[in-house]
């Protein structure tokens, strides 16, 4: 058996916070193999390790603060692996030695030579020994404050060999699925990731060998920056790098390449992120006022003071603790979906920040419905569907630019009200995972034949799992239309921060007083949700009619709109 032991992570450096554990008890692990992930209050590293052979006894655990020359790991090592007692000092030397390389003006490697920087253009031409690498292809950011995703799908399997841009994964977000390309060529040695679990961004997808060039430029960057400040300097160029600019691969002689595919890194020590992780502040959006933007105690004090500041009177959902619910019967447990988890917090966010009042009218759709009829086949010639949804996205299109306060945010931190000159339709799509919001884009400058098409391209990627992030972001307005199920009313809660939805029930025939006389009528319910805060009720009253009049008389739309 063979002791792995902490070693010296850097000067004046005793304790580092073991932020994950990478290995597993029974595991067989090969030589400079990451074990584990440590943060200091100066960087985030992997810890490779010294020996060959299989996981014993792990000494650690996540969250734990490790000291140096404590026992991390019980290994029990291949016969050809050289005892603890002389290995211990050769681990130590390696990490110091490890140190001095770093200080100099040499972000590329903590072992390799100065000259190594001339060579390694030379790498993804030769076949030579050095020439090829490890790589750890880790999760990127998958969209603004998406922090996590479900692994639907893995793509390949260990020993395959994969392509650049050649898609490996497939995860689920909280709004889209989508599939992740490798950024690199060579062959697959070992995928962490499970179908089903939950993966993070940062967190280790597959480590791919024989890799031959590595140019993501970034990541490299922000890991020069977090292993050694004086490094910084020297390795920028005159002007700030491009993607294109930097090529330089990352490269020792033994170790496996450690890219950091995370956004943001934020500055700070483990004691100041301990404590935003206690509070429930996300240390990422955090502003420090340290040199380099270094973020203290102070600074997460003073963010979360803020939020509470901001937060509106009355608060969030206060949390609820359930009985045990299996006493008075057999239950079941099922794990809510990344959608529906979304779901569930937006609309609380919801509830709790908009102050919510519904309008409702009714609509005489019957010439509507003839004309539907009658040009429906044209509009499917054209790849749509002549849907009443259709028809209500250029009508509400037409009618934000009548009432401006509809197509409109609201931003009490500054009292201020946001006015948008775009009129971007969110459109609520029912599917096996939740609802979805794709968004048409630009809805004022499209006819209905136009925009019977994007509504059909959207539902159909919704439905199977192909909208992207950018298809659901940027609305100004929504339209949920229940019609297809059933009801005759209902008060949709407003998209926040959008400030009105619009709700649409099934239509149904009516006898109508008109011209002297009751006439069977194709009446279709509405109801208009809106932000009390910003419109008023007799507003909301004259919006919701103008839509319904809108339908009633397509002339009206082409003569104000």
């Amino acid at each position: 058996m063979t002791e792995f032991k902490l070693p010296e992570l850097g000067e004046n450096i005793e304790t580092a916070s073991v932020i994950k554990i990478l290995v597993a008890i029974g595991d067989q692990i090969a030589k400079d193999q990451p074990v584990m992930e440590l943060e200091t209050d100066k960087a985030t590293i992997e810890l490779p390790s010294s020996f060959a052979g299989t996981v014993q006894k792990i000494h650690v655990k996540e969250g734990d603060q490790a000291k140096v020359g404590q026992t991390i790991l019980t290994i029990e090592t291949n016969s050809a692996e050289p005892k603890t007692a002389d290995k211990k000092p050769a681990s130590a030397a390696a990490t110091a030695e490890k140190r001095k390389v770093e200080e100099k003006p040499q972000p590329v490697s903590p072992s390799q030579p100065k000259e190594s920087k001339k060579e390694a253009p030379a790498a993804p031409k030769s076949g030579s020994a050095g020439a090829t690498k490890s790589f750890e292809f880790r999760v990127p950011e998958l969209g603004e404050n998406i922090e996590s995703a479900s692994v639907v799908k893995i793509l390949v399997a260990v020993g395959d060999k994969i392509e650049k841009d050649q898609s490996v994964v497939e995860l689920e977000t909280d709004k889209a699925t989508v599939e992740v390309p490798s950024p690199v060529s060579g062959v697959v040695r070992s995928i962490p990731l499970k179908a089903g679990g939950t993966a993070k961004v940062g967190d280790v997808i597959m480590i791919l060998d024989g890799v031959a060039e590595v140019s993501v430029a970034q990541p490299v960057q922000e890991k020069t920056k977090e292993v050694s400040k004086p490094e910084v300097p020297e390795a920028k160029a005159p002007e700030p790098p491009t993607p294109a600019q930097v090529q330089q691969p990352v490269e020792t002689a033994q170790q496996p390449v450690i890219l950091s595919l995370h956004g943001r890194h934020a500055p700070a020590a483990p004691s100041v992120r301990k404590l935003a992780r206690e509070i429930g502040i996300d240390i990422n959006l955090v502003t420090g006022s340290g040199p380099g933007g270094r973020i203290s105690i102070e600074d997460v004090k003073k963010h979360a003071k803020r939020l509470n500041t901001e937060r509106p009177a009355g608060g969030g959902p206060i949390p609820v603790t359930l009985p045990d619910f299996a006493k008075w019967g057999e239950i079941e447990r099922q794990a809510m979906t990344n959608v529906r988890q979304k779901t569930a917090q937006q609309m609380a966010r919801a509830w709790s920040n908009v102050p919510q009042v519904t309008q409702f009218d009714k609509a005489d759709i019957t010439d509507l419905e003839e004309h539907r009829k009658r040009l429906g086949q044209r509009v499917e010639l054209a790849g749509g569907k002549l849907t009443v949804t259709a028809v209500l996205v250029k009508v509400v299109a037409s009618g934000l630019k009548s009432f401006p306060q509809f197509n409109a945010s609201i931003d009490m931190a500054k009292n201020e009200i946001i006015l948008k000159k775009y009129y971007n339709i969110g459109i609520a799509v029912d599917t096996d995972r939740g609802l979805l919001v794709p968004v048409i884009r630009d809805a004022d400058t499209k006819n209905i034949v136009h925009l019977s098409k994007d509504l059909a391209d959207l539902a159909e990627k919704a439905r199977n799992k192909k909208l992207t992030l950018e298809e659901m972001q940027g609305g100004t307005f929504t339209i949920t239309n229940l019609g297809g199920i059933g009801g005759t009313g209902f008060s949709p809660i407003v998209n926040h921060p959008e400030v009105a939805i619009l709700g649409v029930s099934r239509s149904s025939v009516e006898a109508i007083y008109k011209d002297g006389q009751f006439s069977p009528r194709t009446m279709l319910p509405l109801s208009l949700s809106y932000d009390h805060r910003l419109i008023d009720g007799a507003d909301a009253a004259r919006f919701l009619r103008w839509i319904a009049e809108a339908l009633q008389d397509p002339f009206l739309l082409a003569l104000e709109g």
